[in-house]
């Protein structure tokens, strides 16, 4: 009997019935109020941050193509001037007489080719 008291003081009846909360319609209402203020604004904000973003990544690839430009002039008057001391004829005449034998034709050896320039025939 003691142990039948004691249950019944230590034992209760837990029930699990699921809480239901009632819509706050006041607090919905503001909710969506504040919504459709804030998505315009961090919608704008992110735009603002995207074009921020572009103008950095233009100025960057400019700076890059003026640094290839400027390269690329550097090598092409490099490259003119590497031509130009090739063609000299100096240097030409140096390389035919040592390195190929060559010299130059004597008088009698060279003939002299005029050119004449066309003459127009009328045709009547």
């Amino acid at each position: 009997m003691i142990q039948e008291n004691f249950k019944d003081l230590f034992q209760q009846e837990i029930r699990n019935n699921p809480i239901v909360r009632e819509v706050d319609r006041a607090q919905r209402r503001e909710l969506r109020r504040s919504l459709l203020i804030l998505i315009p604004f961090v919608a704008f904000l992110l735009v603002s941050v995207w074009q921020h973003h572009q103008l950095l990544q233009h100025g960057y690839r400019l700076e890059q193509l003026r640094q290839e430009q400027s390269r690329a002039l550097e090598v092409n008057r490099h490259l003119r001037l590497e031509i130009d001391t090739l063609r000299a004829a100096a240097r030409i005449e140096r390389i035919a007489a040592e390195q190929l034998r060559l010299v130059p034709p004597s008088a009698d050896q060279t003939t002299v080719i005029e050119r004449q320039e066309p003459t127009r025939e009328r045709t009547n």
